[in-house]
């Protein structure tokens, strides 16, 4: 069964097409690149499968169900902004998670903390940027969800903090489980992705695996997404 589909799903601004007629399924087991130039559709495609909006036509199934509270249960949604509450000390999110997801595993999110030497009596304001992001997705990866949606986990951090984060990424997921990443940084998380899907002006313009794209076009990820987007 596949953790998402999409199945001719629009979604309308007015008179502009966001997304227009798009059909996908993505599998357990498979990390996806969801890639497309500022403005495609990508935020809108996550934010549908989550459930913060509704279709203006057609269907996006989670696990089999519309987005909703069941659904909701089995997503962890990493935003484009970092949304934790700033007056909070890291062990009161650490509580706030625990009290909210079933699912949330503290073990593995206070092992992660202590890895960045993040105290658990820091408060969030006090943390720089960089250091919000990096706790924000520690949080979102320590569930054992069905679906990861991230929307551009890496794209205001240094390139050793990506680093970090992709290897987080790989390390943390339920392997039953499906991780969406969108971003534009085709060349940083092209090392950790199974399959990719390109879209453009709301429409999918491909869906491959990784390995087709090598063996079938000989050309990188990013080199193909170049060419499919150049100017």
């Amino acid at each position: 069964m596949a953790v998402l589909e999409c199945k001719d799903l629009s979604k309308h601004y007015g008179n502009a097409p966001a997304l227009n007629h798009v059909s996908l399924a993505v599998e357990p087991g498979r990390i996806v690149g969801l890639l497309g130039p500022n403005g495609s559709g990508k935020t809108t495609l996550i934010k549908l499968a989550n459930g913060l909006l509704t279709p203006s036509e057609g269907e996006v199934l989670v696990c089999d169900m519309a987005p909703g509270k069941e659904s909701h249960a089995s997503v962890s949604y990493l935003p484009e902004r970092t949304c934790i509450p700033t007056w909070m000390s890291v062990k009161q999110l650490l509580d706030f998670y625990g009290d909210f997801y079933r699912d949330f595993n503290r073990k593995a999110a206070e092992e992660m903390l202590t890895h960045l030497n993040i105290r658990l009596t820091q408060r969030i304001k006090q943390m720089s940027k960089g250091t919000r992001e990096k706790v924000q997705l520690i949080m979102v990866m320590s569930r054992a969800a069905k679906l990861y949606l991230l929307d551009e986990p890496i794209g205001g951090v240094d390139p050793a903090t990506r680093d970090y984060i992709l290897s987080t990424i790989i390390g943390n997921y339920n392997p039953e489980a499906a991780v969406i990443i969108s971003t534009h940084l085709i060349a940083d998380v092209e090392k950790v992705l199974d399959e990719v899907i390109f879209i453009n002006q709301g429409q999918v313009v491909l869906q491959s695996s990784v390995d087709e794209i090598r063996e079938e076009k000989g050309m990188s990820v990013d080199a193909l997404f170049r060419e499919v987007f150049k100017c």
